[in-house]
């Protein structure tokens, strides 16, 4: 059931904003208002860090046990399973994933939580003796509009299995999923003042920082995670350093896939088509830039475009559908406007660009391919976040390194290669700016990125070591009567 005002939540119960404003959200299908959200301002986010200070220095979450702490965390991950409908209904809402998409995300999300319980279990019965942890602090924790339940999960799961009371700030545009977890997160047994939510703010004049900005800000922020579209996560970046405040940053990238002549054509374009629409391109890892060897070049931006003009699009919360809206109407305008620059200044449309017949309502967008998008072109290094993949030819190894590293951005957190030589997979490899690098492979997210994720963990702790010595050790006598000057030195 969708609330008629979405508020925030802190120290255990649904408070108003303290400037009593609020803003409307639209379904992204339709365009029209499901929802009021609270206006998030500097006194709502000190509200809700003196909620987590007060359950870090006298709740019990933090002095519990690491078997505790997974208890709970299990909990909470048999609950998300348990309301993937709804998580997903909420999806649609926000974002506008699609319904099936969105159930299988809940699954990862839940996985997250069981990961993190599993690491603090291991931990915690396999710690080196004398290494003692505790949580960091309170955790602030910033996330985006892309794949919005995920993305909090991924930040909220290692934060309480570490024992930090959390305050997040979800995406303005999609404050259903926060809710719908803080829900979850209460009913599984999370004390009051460990989660904590402050919803952000389309009111420009609102008085005081907005939420955002007043939780990067605050003193009592320990650590902060973000994630993010680039722009934003160099201001956030530039915030925390001016601060000393200790930050974990996860910014998208446009992901850039390489196709090289000798590649399997079938495999390469499954896998290209996948990472660029799936999710409808929202993902961190979308294939949103792909650079193709020219002898191939023709013939993968027709096997592109073919498919493109094939993948369904429509209400997200339709089983059948594959590509739902745009987020936001201003994403769609900002999106649509980039598009008709580049055209202009050269590329080529070979797919899609426009609204989809029989959508004349909402914010959808068919499945774009852009050929001939070259460095010179704005386009080629356009943030894009929707289902818009842009080609591009090279002739070297050489070049389609340099051109993948310059339409990436700072450190995208994918790259793809497609090649049958295995010795210039593995001598460009390297070369690619890229978190981490696919070679014939489709991203997977298997166990074992998802432990990786789950080993986040640590950053939410301080550790220390305790060195208790023996009855053997004496210490070294200085200014004792007749006392013999110790020659071995003991450090």
């Amino acid at each position: 059931m969708i609330p008629e005002t979405v508020s925030h939540f802190i120290g255990g119960r649904y408070v108003h904003s303290t400037l009593r404003k609020t803003y409307g959200v639209t379904d992204p299908a339709t365009g029209k208002e499901y929802a009021q959200v609270e206006v998030g301002v500097a006194a709502d986010v000190n509200q809700a860090v003196l909620a987590a200070r007060t359950a870090l220095e006298t709740g019990p979450w933090p002095g519990m046990t690491a078997l505790e702490r997974a208890r709970v965390l299990r909990g909470i991950a048999d609950a998300i399973d348990a309301r993937a409908g709804d998580i997903a209904a909420a999806e649609a809402l926000g974002p506008g994933l699609p319904v099936t998409q969105a159930t299988e995300q809940a699954a990862r999300a839940g996985g997250l939580f069981r990961l993190a319980a599993d690491l603090i279990t291991v931990r915690a019965t396999g710690a080196p003796s004398g290494v003692v942890t505790r949580p960091a602090g309170v955790a602030g924790l910033i996330t985006s509009w892309r794949t919005p339940f995920l993305a909090q999960a991924r930040a909220v799961a290692p934060a309480l299995a570490a024992g930090c009371p959390v305050v997040l700030k979800p995406d303005e545009w999609a404050p259903l999923p926060a809710a719908v977890l803080a829900e979850i997160a209460v009913a599984a047994g999370l004390p009051d003042g460990v989660i904590n939510i402050v919803h952000g703010s389309l009111h420009r004049k609102a008085l005081g920082p907005q939420a955002r900005d007043a939780l990067i800000a605050h003193p009592a922020v320990a650590r902060l995670s973000f994630d993010g579209e680039a722009e934003a996560g160099q201001q956030v970046m530039l915030e925390a350093v001016t601060r000393s405040t200790t930050l974990s940053a996860e910014v998208t990238g446009n992901s850039p896939c390489l196709i090289f002549a000798d590649a399997d054509l079938d495999q390469a374009t499954d896998s290209a088509l996948f990472g660029a629409f799936a999710l409808n391109g929202q993902r961190r890892t979308a294939t949103s830039t792909i650079l193709v060897e020219r002898p191939v070049y023709e013939t993968l931006v027709s096997r592109l475009a073919q498919r493109a003009g094939r993948i369904r699009v429509g209400d997200p919360s339709d089983p059948a559908t594959a590509l739902g809206p745009l987020p936001h109407a201003e994403h769609y305008d900002k999106l649509t406007a980039c598009l008709r620059l580049g055209i202009r200044e050269g590329a080529r449309l070979a797919a899609g660009g426009r609204r989809p017949p029989g959508l004349p309502e909402g914010n959808y967008l068919a499945a774009t391919v852009v050929a001939d998008v070259t460095p010179a072109l704005r386009l080629f290094t356009e943030e894009v976040g929707g289902p818009v993949v842009r080609v591009t030819p090279f002739d070297t190894d050489e070049e389609a390194v340099a051109l993948a590293n310059s339409a990436a951005g700072p450190r995208p957190a994918a790259a793809y290669a497609w090649t049958s030589d295995r010795e210039r997979a593995r001598r460009l490899a390297p070369a690619i700016e890229a978190a981490t690098i696919w070679v014939n492979s489709h991203n997977r997210h298997d166990l074992v990125r998802a432990d990786a994720e789950a080993g986040h963990v640590g950053f939410f702790t301080r550790s220390r070591t305790v060195l208790t010595a023996g009855d053997d050790t004496p210490a070294p006598l200085f200014g004792a009567a007749g006392a013999r000057v110790q020659r071995k030195d003991p450090c």
